[in-house]
C-alpha cells in the first residue's frame, strides 16, 4: 500500500465515517423525522407537526442497526411508555407541585429499563424525552387541546415505528457490509498494535508506554463489535451474498485467534538479540496485512470489488533464523530459532486467512455454508423482551435499581431548583442535561459532563445565530433534521458531536413548539441551565453509587468459569475426530463467552480508573489477571490449531491422556478445587522421559502440544492466584 499524505489519510478517514453504518442510521432517522413531520405540517399545521416530531424523537434512541426480526418490538416500548408519560405531563402542566410529583416516579420507572442493558438504556432515554419535551409544549386551556396534542404525538410515533422498521429492512443489506467493514477496521487496528509488540522496545521500562493495556482495550472493543456484527450478518444467511459476508465474518473470528496466538514466545525471542531482524520483518508483514484489511474495508464501504492481493508466504520463507541448535526439556527449553519459526507460522496463518477473506469478497472462494447455517441461530442475540432482568433487579445492591433511584432524586432536586430560578423560562433544559449526563458509572458521567458543557456552548452559539437571523421555517426544519441525523449517529461513537447537534435540535424543537414566541435567545441563560444540570448530575453520581469494585467479583467468577469451560471444550477428544460437528460448535460458543467475559471485565476495570482511590478495586492483580487470561486463551488457541489443521502430524496415543489431564487440571485450578490428577508435564507423558522439541515442520508435533499444555496449566495457576488477590477483602 503506497504511503499517503496526511491530507489523504484524513480524507479517507472522513469518508469511512460518512459511509459508516451509524451515519446511515442517523440519516435514516432524520429522513423519517423530516418526511413525517413535513407531512403532518402539510395536513394539520405547524403546531401539529411540532407535536408529532416529539413523538418521532421519542422513538429514535432505540432505532439502531438491528436484525430485521424483532425490529418493531425493539422500538415499541418507547412509544407505549412514552405516550402516557407525555399525556400526564400535559395534564399537569399548570400545576407545578403535581407535575413534580409525577416527574420523580416517572423517572424512576424510566431508568428501570437499564436492567435490560444496552437494549434498555435507549428506552430510558426515550421515556425521559417524552416527559421533558412535553414540558416544552405550551400550556393548554382545556383538556380537548391536550388530547389533540397527544394524538399528534401518537401519530408521529406510530408513523415512525413503521418507517424505522421498513428502513431497517431496506438498509439490511447495506448494514451487513458496513458492519463487516467496521469490524475489519477494528481488527486492522488491533493487528497494528500487536505488530508493535514485536519491537524490542515495547513494554520495556525505559521504552514506550506498555502496549498491553491498549491491546486489552482493543480486544474488548472488538469482542463487543463482533457481537453486533453477528446479530446482523448471521441472521437468515439464505442468499449467496449473505452467506459470503457471513463466511467473511467467520474468517475474522479465526484471524483474531491467530493474532492472539502471536503473543506467544515473544518475550523469549525479544530477549535473544539475534532475532531482532526476524521480529522486524514479521512486524512489517503484519502491518502490510493490516493495510490490506483496511483496503478491503474501504472496498466494502464503497460497494466495490477489492483489489487482488498476493501471499506473503515467500517473504516469510526467506527469513533467516538465528539458529543456536535444538535443545531439550532438561536444559534450556526449545530453541529460539524454532520459536521464531513457530511465530512466523502463526503470521503465515494470518496471511492465509487474509487471502481467503479477500477471495471471498471477490467471489473467488466459497464460504463454509454448512458452518454458517449451523451456527447463525446460536450466535445471534435474542430479540424478545424477557421479564427476567426486571425480576432479578430488586436487590438493594443491584446497579440498575440504584441508578433509577439516583436519577429520580436528581430529577426531583433539579425540578425543585428550577422553580426558584429567576429566569425559569426553560426549566426542562436542566432536566434534559441531567438525563443525558447522568450515567450508571462515574467514569461515563464524567465523560458526558465534559462533553456536554463544551457541546452545549458550541450548540448554543450555532442555534442562537440561526434564531437571531429569523431564519424561515423551511431552513429551521432542514437544520433540525440534520441536527437529528448527527445527534443520533454519533451518540455512541463521539458524544461531543452529539452534544453540539442535540443542543441545536433541542433549542429548535422548543422554538417550533412555542410558535409565535420571540426567537430571541439568551446564550448565557442556556449555558447557566446546562452548567446547573451538569453540576446536579455530577453531584448525584455519588449518591447510592455502584462502584465497580462491587461488580468485579461476579465478573471475575464469570471469567474464570468461561476460561475453564473453554479449556475443557478446546482440549476435548472429540476435536481429534471431526471439525464441523457438535464439539466444534460447542467450542465456538465457549470461545465467544471467554472473549465476552474478558471484555466485560476489561471495561469495568477501565471505568474504575475514574473512581476515588479509596473505592477502586486492586488494579495491579486485575491487570495481571487480564493479561494471564489472554495468555491462556493464546496457548489453548495454539493447541487447537494443531489439533484441527495439523492433526496428521500428531501421535494420538501420545497426546490423548495429556489432553484429558490438562483439561481437568486447568478446570480444577480455575475453580479453586484440588485437581483429580497430577499436573501435565511434557517429560512425563506416558513415561517417555525427556522429550526433544525437534523441528515441528519436519517431525512429530506431539511434543510441542505437550509443551503448550504444560504452559497452559502453569498460566492457569497464575490466573487463579491473580483472582484470589483480586477477591481479597479491602483493607480497612
Amino acid at each position: 500500500m503506497p504511503l499517503l499524505s496526511s491530507s489523504e489519510r484524513r480524507t479517507r478517514a472522513a469518508l469511512r465515517v460518512a459511509l459508516s453504518h451509524y451515519v446511515a442510521n442517523g440519516l435514516s432517522a432524520a429522513l423519517g423525522l423530516l418526511l413525517i413531520s413535513g407531512g403532518v405540517h402539510l395536513f394539520f399545521g405547524a403546531f401539529a407537526a411540532a407535536a408529532a416530531s416529539v413523538g418521532i424523537i421519542v422513538c429514535i434512541p432505540p432505532d439502531q442497526p438491528a436484525p430485521k426480526r424483532g425490529k418493531f418490538w425493539q422500538l415499541l416500548p418507547a412509544a407505549l411508555i412514552g405516550l402516557p408519560i407525555f399525556f400526564g405531563v400535559q395534564m399537569l402542566h399548570a400545576a407545578p407541585i403535581s407535575l413534580g410529583l409525577l416527574l420523580v416516579p416517572a423517572t424512576f420507572i424510566a431508568f428501570l429499563a437499564a436492567a435490560w442493558g444496552k437494549r434498555g438504556l435507549p428506552i430510558s432515554i426515550s421515556v425521559m424525552f417524552a416527559m421533558i419535551f412535553s414540558m416544552a409544549v405550551p400550556q393548554h386551556a382545556n383538556g380537548a387541546t391536550v388530547l389533540s396534542t397527544c394524538l399528534y404525538f401518537a401519530l408521529g410515533a406510530s408513523l415512525y415505528l413503521l418507517w424505522a422498521t421498513l428502513a431497517n429492512a431496506v438498509l439490511n443489506a447495506r448494514y451487513r457490509e458496513q458492519m463487516l467493514a467496521d469490524t475489519l477496521l477494528s481488527l486492522a487496528s488491533l493487528m497494528r498494535t500487536q505488530a508493535q509488540q514485536f519491537s524490542s522496545a515495547a513494554n520495556e521500562p525505559g521504552g514506550p508506554m506498555p502496549l498491553i493495556g491498549q491491546l486489552l482495550r482493543q480486544q474488548a472493543a472488538l469482542a463487543d463489535q463482533l457481537q453486533a456484527a453477528r446479530d446482523i450478518l448471521l441472521e437468515s444467511p439464505r442468499t449467496p451474498r449473505r452467506q459470503r459476508l457471513a463466511g467473511m465474518l467467520m474468517q475474522v473470528l479465526e484471524m483474531r485467534d491467530h493474532l492472539l496466538a502471536c503473543e506467544l514466545d515473544l518475550d523469549t525471542l525479544k530477549a535473544h538479540p539475534g532475532h531482532a531482524p526476524v521480529l522486524g520483518a514479521l512486524r512489517e508483514v503484519l502491518e502490510v496485512l493490516a493495510d490490506e484489511l483496511v483496503q478491503l474495508a474501504d472496498a466494502l464501504l464503497r460497494g466495490r470489488i477489492p483489489a487482488p492481493t498476493v501471499s506473503h508466504r515467500p517473504q516469510l520463507a526467506r527469513l533467516q533464523w538465528a539458529d543456536d541448535g535444538t535443545t531439550t526439556l532438561d536444559n534450556l527449553g526449545p530453541s529460539p530459532a524454532l520459536l521464531a519459526r513457530g511465530l512466523a507460522s502463526r503470521v503465515g496463518h494470518i496471511n492465509d486467512e487474509t487471502l481467503h477473506l479477500i477471495a471471498l469478497a471477490r467471489g473467488e472462494a466459497e464460504p463454509d455454508v454448512a458452518l454458517v447455517r449451523t451456527t447463525w441461530q446460536m450466535f445471534v442475540s435474542p430479540t424478545a423482551w424477557s421479564w427476567r432482568p426486571f425480576v432479578a433487579m430488586w436487590q438493594w445492591d443491584a446497579p440498575p435499581l440504584r441508578h433509577a433511584i439516583r436519577a429520580a432524586l436528581a430529577i426531583g432536586t433539579a425540578y425543585a431548583i428550577s422553580l426558584w430560578l429567576p429566569w425559569g423560562t426553560h426549566d426542562y433544559w436542566i432536566l434534559l442535561t441531567i438525563v443525558v449526563v447522568l450515567r450508571g458509572s462515574l467514569a461515563q458521567t464524567l465523560e458526558r459532563r465534559n462533553h456536554r458543557v463544551a457541546g452545549t456552548l458550541m450548540g448554543c452559539i450555532l442555534a442562537g445565530a440561526l434564531l437571531s437571523a429569523h431564519a424561515p421555517l423551511l431552513v429551521l426544519l432542514v437544520t433540525l433534521t440534520l441536527a437529528q441525523a448527527v445527534a443520533h449517529a454519533f451518540a455512541i461513537k463521539r458524544y461531543l458531536v452529539t452534544a453540539v447537534a442535540a443542543t441545536v435540535l433541542g433549542l429548535l424543537q422548543a422554538h417550533l413548539l412555542k410558535a409565535g414566541v420571540s426567537p430571541a435567545f439568551d446564550v448565557l441563560e442556556r449555558m447557566a441551565d446546562t452548567l446547573l444540570g451538569v453540576a446536579i448530575a455530577w453531584a448525584f453520581s455519588y449518591v447510592l453509587p455502584s462502584w465497580e469494585r462491587t461488580q468485579i467479583p461476579a465478573l471475575v467468577a464469570r471469567t474464570l468459569a468461561a476460561q475453564a469451560r473453554h479449556a475443557r471444550v478446546a482440549l476435548g477428544l472429540g476435536q481429534l475426530q471431526a471439525v464441523d460437528n457438535e464439539p466444534e460448535l460447542e467450542w465456538r460458543l465457549a470461545r465467544r463467552e471467554a472473549y465476552d467475559s474478558l471484555s466485560a471485565l476489561v471495561q469495568a476495570t477501565q471505568r474504575s480508573l475514574s473512581e476515588p482511590r479509596a473505592v477502586r478495586p486492586p488494579l495491579v492483580p486485575l491487570g495481571r489477571l487480564l493479561a494471564h487470561s489472554y495468555q491462556l486463551l493464546a496457548q489453548l488457541t495454539a493447541v487447537k490449531t494443531m489439533l484441527l489443521s495439523r492433526r496428521g502430524r500428531l501421535t494420538p496415543a501420545q497426546i490423548q491422556t495429556p489432553l484429558r489431564e490438562a483439561a481437568a487440571t486447568i478446570e480444577a485450578t480455575l475453580s479453586g478445587r484440588p485437581p483429580d490428577m497430577a499436573p501435565v508435564l511434557p517429560d512425563s507423558a506416558d513415561g517417555l522421559g525427556p522429550v526433544a522439541l525437534l523441528d515441528p515442520f519436519e517431525h512429530d508435533l506431539s511434543p510441542w502440544v505437550l509443551r503448550r499444555l504444560d504452559l497452559a496449566a502453569g498460566i492457569a495457576v497464575q490466573l487463579r492466584d491473580d483472582a484470589d488477590q483480586v477477591l481479597l477483602p479491602p483493607v480497612a
